[in-house]
């Protein structure tokens, strides 16, 4: 038997300690539990995606409101309906991954939503009220909810928002 394979024979036959295994199983296990969750993730994952109107000459503040009004309102279209309620359970759970991007226009927005209504993506388009910057019934925010690749079907070639 030659130095190597003796060698390799005698740490095949090492017993550890039951704390080194203890140690051992500690460290690992919530790392096994964590990849594992990531993969999960990845095969489940919702997002709730806001495209803005960026024709419209809103400030800062404004964005921030209305891309509110459609979360809230997105929202309350997903748990109406038991499929769509366990999608926003879902989402939640995995996270509520929420991305805010850019349209171009009004007509952009009815179109990203005719797309969206097409593949069944629930999906909520804010009109403000016209009490501040913009005139009333314009539409500011088209929100969308679903698996992350149907959702990219219609918006995944959008800039983020900045």
């Amino acid at each position: 038997m030659s130095v190597e394979e003796e060698e390799l024979q005698q740490a095949n036959e090492v017993v550890y300690p039951k704390e080194d295994f203890r140690r051992l199983q500690e460290e690992l296990v919530p790392l096994v539990v964590w990849v594992t969750r990531e993969m999960e993730d990845e095969q489940n994952s919702h997002k709730m995606v806001f495209v803005v109107n960026m024709e419209l000459p809103m400030g800062v503040g404004k964005i921030a409101a209305q891309v509110g009004h459609a979360a809230v309102g997105l929202y309350q279209v997903l748990i109406k309906e038991s499929k769509t309620r366990e999608m926003a359970y879902k989402w939640d759970e995995y996270g509520a991954k929420k991305v805010v991007l850019q349209g171009s226009t009004t007509a952009h927005l009815l179109e990203l939503q005719a797309l969206a209504i097409s593949l069944n993506l629930p999906n909520y388009l804010v009109r403000d009220a016209g009490r501040t910057q913009i005139a009333a019934g314009s539409y500011t925010v088209l929100s969308i909810m679903g698996e992350a690749e149907s959702v990219n079907v219609v918006t995944g070639k959008l800039k983020l928002l900045n």
